[in-house]
Protein backbone atom coordinates (compact mmCIF):
# COMPACT_ATOMS: atom_id res chain seq x y z
CA UNK A 1 0.00 0.00 0.00
CA UNK A 2 0.98 3.56 -0.34
CA UNK A 3 0.02 6.91 1.26
CA UNK A 4 0.67 9.92 -0.81
CA UNK A 5 1.92 12.81 1.81
CA UNK A 6 2.66 16.10 -0.08
CA UNK A 7 3.13 14.47 -3.45
CA UNK A 8 5.28 12.12 -1.93
CA UNK A 9 5.12 8.14 -2.38
CA UNK A 10 5.67 6.73 0.78
CA UNK A 11 4.98 2.88 2.54
CA UNK A 12 2.70 2.61 4.78
CA UNK A 13 4.57 0.64 7.25
CA UNK A 14 7.85 3.02 6.42
CA UNK A 15 5.45 5.85 7.12
CA UNK A 16 3.98 4.53 10.17
CA UNK A 17 7.45 4.14 12.30
CA UNK A 18 8.43 7.58 11.23
CA UNK A 19 5.35 8.80 12.84
CA UNK A 20 4.88 6.14 15.81
CA UNK A 21 8.52 5.11 16.52
CA UNK A 22 7.63 2.88 19.57
CA UNK A 23 7.90 -0.67 17.98
CA UNK A 24 4.20 -2.20 17.93
CA UNK A 25 3.36 -4.68 20.36
CA UNK A 26 1.81 -8.20 19.13
CA UNK A 27 0.64 -11.46 21.26
CA UNK A 28 0.53 -11.11 25.37
CA UNK A 29 2.67 -7.88 25.26
CA UNK A 30 -0.11 -5.93 23.74
CA UNK A 31 -3.03 -6.73 25.85
CA UNK A 32 -3.38 -4.78 29.24
CA UNK A 33 -1.97 -6.89 32.55
CA UNK A 34 -5.12 -9.02 33.96
CA UNK A 35 -5.41 -8.82 37.99
CA UNK A 36 -3.16 -10.87 40.10
CA UNK A 37 -4.04 -14.31 40.65
CA UNK A 38 -6.25 -15.29 43.64
CA UNK A 39 -4.13 -16.23 46.66
CA UNK A 40 -4.97 -19.82 48.23
CA UNK A 41 -4.13 -21.13 51.10
CA UNK A 42 -4.90 -24.55 51.62
CA UNK A 43 -5.50 -26.96 54.53
CA UNK A 44 -3.30 -29.83 55.84
CA UNK A 45 -6.23 -32.30 55.26
CA UNK A 46 -7.04 -31.19 51.52
CA UNK A 47 -3.31 -31.19 51.06
CA UNK A 48 -3.20 -34.50 51.81
CA UNK A 49 -6.26 -36.03 50.08
CA UNK A 50 -4.69 -34.06 47.27
CA UNK A 51 -1.43 -35.98 47.31
CA UNK A 52 -3.05 -38.87 48.06
CA UNK A 53 -5.20 -38.56 44.34
CA UNK A 54 -2.23 -37.77 42.52
CA UNK A 55 -0.62 -41.26 43.49
CA UNK A 56 -3.65 -43.38 43.06
CA UNK A 57 -3.96 -45.06 39.72
CA UNK A 58 -7.52 -44.77 39.45
CA UNK A 59 -8.82 -41.61 39.80
CA UNK A 60 -10.61 -39.55 37.28
CA UNK A 61 -8.17 -37.27 34.97
CA UNK A 62 -10.18 -33.99 36.15
CA UNK A 63 -9.56 -35.45 39.51
CA UNK A 64 -5.84 -35.06 39.01
CA UNK A 65 -5.38 -32.02 37.15
CA UNK A 66 -6.95 -30.44 39.96
CA UNK A 67 -5.45 -32.02 42.51
CA UNK A 68 -1.86 -31.32 41.04
CA UNK A 69 -3.02 -27.58 40.36
CA UNK A 70 -3.60 -27.21 44.07
CA UNK A 71 -0.63 -29.11 45.00
CA UNK A 72 1.26 -26.88 42.45
CA UNK A 73 -0.05 -23.52 43.93
CA UNK A 74 0.65 -24.44 47.30
CA UNK A 75 4.52 -24.74 46.33
CA UNK A 76 4.60 -21.65 44.00
CA UNK A 77 1.58 -19.16 45.20
CA UNK A 78 2.50 -16.50 42.55
CA UNK A 79 2.67 -18.34 39.56
CA UNK A 80 0.67 -17.25 36.21
CA UNK A 81 -2.33 -18.86 35.40
CA UNK A 82 -1.14 -19.78 31.92
CA UNK A 83 2.01 -21.40 33.49
CA UNK A 84 -0.10 -23.33 36.08
CA UNK A 85 -2.11 -24.36 32.76
CA UNK A 86 0.39 -25.72 30.70
CA UNK A 87 2.01 -27.30 33.92
CA UNK A 88 -1.25 -29.15 34.81
CA UNK A 89 -2.62 -29.26 31.52
CA UNK A 90 -5.63 -27.24 31.83
CA UNK A 91 -6.41 -23.88 29.98
CA UNK A 92 -5.44 -20.53 31.81
CA UNK A 93 -9.41 -19.57 32.53
CA UNK A 94 -9.88 -22.96 34.41
CA UNK A 95 -7.35 -22.37 36.70
CA UNK A 96 -8.64 -19.25 37.32
CA UNK A 97 -11.63 -20.33 38.06
CA UNK A 98 -10.37 -23.15 40.29
CA UNK A 99 -8.00 -20.42 41.92
CA UNK A 100 -10.86 -17.92 42.97
CA UNK A 101 -13.01 -20.92 44.42
CA UNK A 102 -10.38 -22.15 46.61
CA UNK A 103 -9.67 -18.47 47.40
CA UNK A 104 -13.10 -18.20 48.53
CA UNK A 105 -13.06 -20.76 51.02
CA UNK A 106 -14.87 -23.99 48.99
CA UNK A 107 -11.99 -26.48 49.37
CA UNK A 108 -13.26 -29.26 46.94
CA UNK A 109 -12.30 -30.82 43.90
CA UNK A 110 -16.07 -31.91 42.45
CA UNK A 111 -17.92 -29.69 39.87
CA UNK A 112 -20.67 -27.76 41.14
CA UNK A 113 -23.93 -28.75 39.82
CA UNK A 114 -24.84 -27.00 36.48
CA UNK A 115 -27.68 -25.48 34.93
CA UNK A 116 -30.93 -27.10 33.62
CA UNK A 117 -32.73 -30.33 34.62
CA UNK A 118 -31.44 -32.53 36.35
CA UNK A 119 -32.11 -36.64 35.45
CA UNK A 120 -34.20 -38.64 37.07
CA UNK A 121 -33.83 -42.58 37.49
CA UNK A 122 -36.31 -44.95 39.62
CA UNK A 123 -34.41 -47.71 40.16
CA UNK A 124 -37.81 -49.81 42.19
CA UNK A 125 -39.71 -49.69 38.21
CA UNK A 126 -40.88 -47.09 36.00
CA UNK A 127 -43.08 -44.01 37.60
CA UNK A 128 -45.89 -45.25 35.48
CA UNK A 129 -48.40 -47.30 36.77
CA UNK A 130 -47.93 -50.62 36.04
CA UNK A 131 -50.94 -52.38 34.01
CA UNK A 132 -50.90 -56.10 34.95
CA UNK A 133 -52.50 -58.20 32.06
CA UNK A 134 -52.60 -56.03 29.30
Amino acid sequence: MVRFTNNVVVRIDSWYKEVNPREARHGKEAAMPGPLPARCTFPDDFLQEAGDAVRRRTVAVQVVQRCRLALLLQEQPSVPNEDAAKAVGLSPRQVQRWRSRWASGDFSIKDLPGRGRKPTFFPSGSSVDPCPGV
